[in-house]
């Protein structure tokens, strides 16, 4: 009796795995909706911390040894995993705010032009919010500001292009007559869809440049578009 338990515990723990790896693909391939893959999230790590604490008290109850207790420790790792990772978007979640727009120029954001058709049924509608979201960006990511450069438009065009190419978005628009670059970066689990445009503009004796990272679904974006914005300004001045 006692190894039906354990095998059963070892089955919870990776089937908490099983839940957990499969939730995105199936909102990505839209096999379920957006809410129906996150209530999997959560059974993910409801299933996963019943099986550690399940575990847990088996282990102190039965004391296995060798392979057994070596596949339980690992059913617990696993479990534990399912739990946290869950747990960890949802604290962020609620350490940001919950907005899906973020721009370096909050008084003029650049404005989508070849991806507004791609938008067209995208619940987050394309233009930009307002002043309220503004004023939540300003105290979430007050570090997102304009980059400026010495180089010129079209140095910096290039390499702004050859950032968004090394990050594997995909590429919808690059015009250097109005200094614009558009593209769409999709994340790997889920297979959001967040749209961004570079606008470049001489000012002075300077190039400069403006990102808006934008998010199709979902009234809060994680912090994603502000950590995108933030890698794309690393690379690009590591690019000049």
């Amino acid at each position: 009796m006692s190894k039906k338990i354990g095998s059963l515990l070892i089955c919870l723990g990776f089937l908490s795995a099983f839940i957990l790896l499969l939730s995105g693909p199936l909102y990505r391939w839209q096999i379920l909706d957006l809410g129906i893959a996150f209530t999997l999230l959560r059974w993910a790590a409801y299933i996963g911390v019943a099986s550690v604490v399940l575990i847990i008290v088996y282990l102190i109850w039965k004391r296995p040894r060798g392979v057994r207790l070596a596949v339980l420790t690992a059913a617990a790792i696993v479990g534990m995993i399912s739990f946290y990772i869950p747990y960890q978007q949802l604290e962020t979640a609620r350490s940001v705010p919950p907005i899906h727009d973020i721009t370096t120029d909050l008084e003029n954001p650049p404005e989508f032009v070849a991806i507004a058709p791609l938008r067209a049924d995208a619940p987050n509608p394309l233009p930009y919010p307002g002043e309220e979201t503004a004023a939540q960006q300003r105290k979430a990511y007050s570090d997102l500001t304009p980059q400026y450069f010495e180089q010129d438009l079209n140095q910096v065009f290039e390499a702004a292009l050859r950032v968004v190419n090394a990050k594997g978005w995909q590429l919808v628009a690059s015009d250097l007559a109005e200094g614009r670059i558009e593209a769409t970066a999709s994340t790997f689990w889920f297979g959001f869809k967040d749209d961004v445009v570079i606008r470049l503009q001489r000012e002075g004796e300077q190039t400069r440049v403006d990102v808006r990272s934008k998010s199709r679904v979902g009234r809060s974006d994680v912090g994603k578009n502000a950590a995108r914005i933030r890698d794309f300004q690393q690379q690009l001045k590591g690019n000049l």
